[in-house]
């Protein structure tokens, strides 16, 4: 099982012409992943060669969808053009929009979260990102830039704000394997959180333990404690970035601003501790702590 991606995920690419959207659809087909074609209104009608595959061009996200069947978008599309993108795939009822794009300005992401919850939203579209590396179901589906090579398939699930150390965690406990892995972003305002994969993961059999990672900033870790502790019944492990951040700087991710004690790595700590997830000040030593609890599961 997985949650959100599978080997049957049929993928569209928008901005598959551009330079990081070529390079990364090639590597994703490499990943296994079904991309059936791409995006680019001005060079519609066209092909692309990508790892010995020629993938159409479409003009709009919904011929897109009505010739391949495509149920998943990638957008590798520049800040100012993202919103637009957006909703387009949610206009045309796309059931996954992962949005890889970093430097989205918030105010465009808030009007792409409003409309998600709007009744415009008839397709019920799941966004991941934006400022994110996506997601993967390991030998499966890659949708996204994370390294297909570092882990393979198991049973364990991983939800992380920052794409690094989702990279860094699934190579720690590649021998155990991942049933899925999803980055969700670091900014102030994204579509999938903590919680919504919390709860995906909860309800799939095959994930048997969780890894969530989170970041200084805000209150979203907080928010996964509570919600870990009434609604979660499978061991999960954290980590929480930023320990040695400086108090009231605003350090790499957008979201990651500390006002007061609120919002730092020790808080965030102390919430998850609170609730019974083992956390751990590295991500060595969280990855020590899974592999602790998978050899007694």
């Amino acid at each position: 099982m997985s949650i959100y991606l599978n080997k049957d995920s049929k993928i569209i690419v928008q901005g598959i012409t551009g330079g990081m959207g070529s390079k990364h659809t090639d590597l994703m087909l490499q990943a296994g992943s079904n991309i059936v074609g791409g995006v680019n209104a001005r060079k519609a009608g066209t092909t692309v060669e990508l790892n010995g595959e020629k993938l159409p061009v479409f003009g709009s996200v919904k011929e897109a969808m009505a010739e391949t069947g495509a149920d998943v978008s990638v957008l590798f599309v520049p800040p100012a053009f993202t919103k637009a993108a957006c909703i387009e795939a949610i206009d045309a009822g796309i059931g996954l929009m992962v949005v890889i794009t970093e430097g989205v300005p918030v105010q465009d992401t808030a009007e792409v979260w409003s409309y998600l919850q709007s009744e415009a939203n008839h397709g019920g579209t799941r966004m991941i990102g934006p400022n994110c590396p996506g997601i993967i179901t390991p030998e499966e589906s890659l949708a996204g830039i994370t390294p297909h090579t570092i882990a393979g398939k198991g049973p364990i699930g991983l939800v992380s704000k920052s794409g690094t150390l989702t990279y860094q965690m699934m190579f720690e406990l590649k021998d155990f394997g991942f049933t899925t892995a999803i980055g969700i972003g670091g900014d102030p305002i994204i579509g999938t959180t903590h919680i919504d994969a919390l709860a995906a993961f909860e309800a799939d059999p095959e994930t048997k333990a969780i890894v969530m990672i989170g970041e200084i900033g805000g209150d979203a870790e907080e928010r996964a404690a509570a919600f870990i502790k009434d609604n979660v019944t499978k061991p999960v492990v954290g980590y929480v970035a930023g320990f040695t951040a400086p108090e009231g700087k605003t350090m790499g991710h957008a979201g990651a601003i500390v006002s007061g004690s609120s919002g730092t790595a020790q808080a965030k700590k102390e919430a998850l501790e609170a609730v019974g997830v083992k956390v751990g000040k590295t991500p060595s030593e969280t990855a020590a702590l899974m592999r602790e609890i998978m050899q007694n599961l």
